[in-house]
């Protein structure tokens, strides 16, 4: 287990471009800005960036970024699989790379143009059918996209434990609540209860307010050794743990042995083993909402409740950033952006700066943590 890792590097610039739903730029236009901001607020020039991580799934690779990006070498590349783990895993892999001494300060990034570009919330059935592998046994019967296949989980859950939608539409509602604190949002009207459960059923029991929104944007995140992280432009937040995890059989996300129990309950051992902490001492946490639900399984999945107990947990304002619990105090996928998960982690180092717009009294140890996508990665950070 990666002890090696605890406080090794420190997250020391964030960075980030206009959310919108129409950039009319390119990805890697978008990415170019996203790393200079980044370097900027860590009071670095892009020269001293020595080392890279992306999302397998960005257009944008080294090569672009090198020539574009004015990188002067890279000593040290790596990428990270999928999207939904991507925001966390990045982290994992710079604060490894630091801890192995191939690089000194490494850029995390992710650019996308999701909302005017390609749409990972829409389908094309043909090339479904074409792809072969599991989507020969889904795409037929009309599993074609991530609403379908996410919400087979909530569908088990409320049979399981008794979850119902209305306990979905409590976090829809704080996070919008948070995202309307929050002038970088794109969603920011608040909602009810009642607004949640009249809007339209996209996939049952999912409803449009249990989706995460498209958008087009990039945000990046410079991660330093230890030695450099204090007495730049900001208080640096530690990386006190880091962990990734893939389960077992999970296939085409749906296949495998249980809807109910998430992969992330191996990540969450290993991420609180590593950071030497228990869910006790995290006073704020960002987790992947692609879809609600999974923030309910997540609490359950890194021990803030017992499985079943997510969905009266998040009952009675206890995730608001005035809560017992903050979650998501950006908005989160949901309601701020969906850039792959890489914004949770800007939220949670913006929460130990204590310049949160939704800030929480006395944040110290924030997690950000992915639960279902067929991998999952987490990551706690600390303040200095």
């Amino acid at each position: 287990m990666p002890e090696g890792l605890r406080d090794k590097a420190a997250v020391v610039g964030i960075g980030e471009t206009e959310y919108s739903k129409n950039s009319g730029r390119t990805e890697l236009a978008l990415a170019c800005e996203a790393i200079k901001k980044a370097a900027d607020d860590a009071g670095i020039s892009l020269d001293e960036i020595d080392g890279l991580v992306r999302y397998d799934y960005d257009l944008i690779d080294e090569v672009a970024l090198t020539t574009h990006a004015g990188l002067k070498n890279l000593r040290w590349m790596s990428h990270t699989g999928y999207g939904g783990t991507g925001g966390n895993a990045v982290i994992v892999h710079a604060a490894a790379a630091i801890a192995a001494g191939v690089a000194d300060t490494v850029v995390c990034y992710r650019a996308l143009n999701e909302r005017s570009g390609r749409r990972y919330g829409q389908a094309d059935f043909r090339h479904l059918l074409e792809s072969g592998g599991q989507q020969a046994f889904q795409a037929p019967w009309g599993m074609l996209a991530p609403v379908h296949q996410f919400g087979q989980f909530a569908s088990r859950h409320m049979i399981e434990y008794g979850t119902t939608s209305r306990q979905f539409g409590e976090v829809a509602v704080t996070l919008r609540r948070h995202a309307s604190m929050n002038p970088r949002a794109m969603m920011r009207t608040p909602i009810t209860i009642e607004d949640h459960q009249s809007s339209r059923l996209i996939a049952a029991p999912l409803r449009l307010f249990d989706c995460c929104i498209e958008s087009d944007g990039a945000c990046a995140v410079i991660v330093t050794r230890a030695d450099r992280a204090r007495g730049g432009r900001n208080a640096p937040a530690w990386i006190m743990g880091a962990a990734q995890g893939s389960g077992s059989r999970a296939l085409g996300i749906v296949f495998r042995e249980s809807l109910a129990v998430p992969e992330s309950v191996y990540t969450a051992r290993d991420v609180y083993r590593s950071a030497g902490v228990g869910p006790e001492e995290i006073d704020a946490v960002m987790i992947y909402d692609h879809f609600t639900p999974f923030v309910i399984i997540s609490l359950e999945a890194y021990g803030f409740c017992k499985p079943g107990e997510g969905g009266p947990f998040v009952e009675g304002g206890r995730i608001a950033y005035d809560g017992e619990l903050p979650v998501n105090t950006h908005g989160g996928n949901h309601s701020e952006a969906y850039i792959h998960g890489l914004p949770h982690v800007i939220e949670a180092v913006r929460q130990l700066r204590g310049t949160s717009t939704a800030q929480v009294e006395g944040a110290e140890v924030v997690l950000s943590c992915s639960s279902v996508a067929q991998l999952s990665a987490a990551v706690i950070l600390r303040k200095d």
